[in-house]
């Protein structure tokens, strides 16, 4: 009787994990997947930035870039010309092409 009762033990051990990695697995494709598509189009987006362009900052604030190096990039906020300010690509979270209209 032994025998049986530890064999099923065992058995229900081992449903319980696979039940928890089945878990796991579920969390990760709803969780981590869509987080890292949206870091894939964060990135083409900032790699396909151009001088002229319209940008959204996290800030809030929309401005035209001015110029662009390898991690910043220069922002020109409202009408006055002496507005400009650098700032990390990190910062900007929306560009938009002038002939996108």
């Amino acid at each position: 009787m032994k025998g049986i009762l530890a064999s099923s033990g065992a058995m229900g051990l081992g449903s319980i994990i696979l039940m928890y990695a089945v878990i796991l697995g579920v969390m990760w494709f709803l969780l981590m997947r869509p987080q890292k598509k949206e870091k894939k189009r964060l990135a083409a987006m900032l790699a396909d930035m151009e001088v002229g362009d319209t940008v959204l900052t996290t800030s809030g604030f929309y401005g035209t870039l001015i110029d662009i190096t390898e991690n910043d990039v220069i922002v020109e906020f409202g009408n006055n010309k002496n507005c400009r300010i650098p700032m990390q690509k990190a910062a900007i979270i929306q560009v938009e092409k002038p002939d996108a209209e």
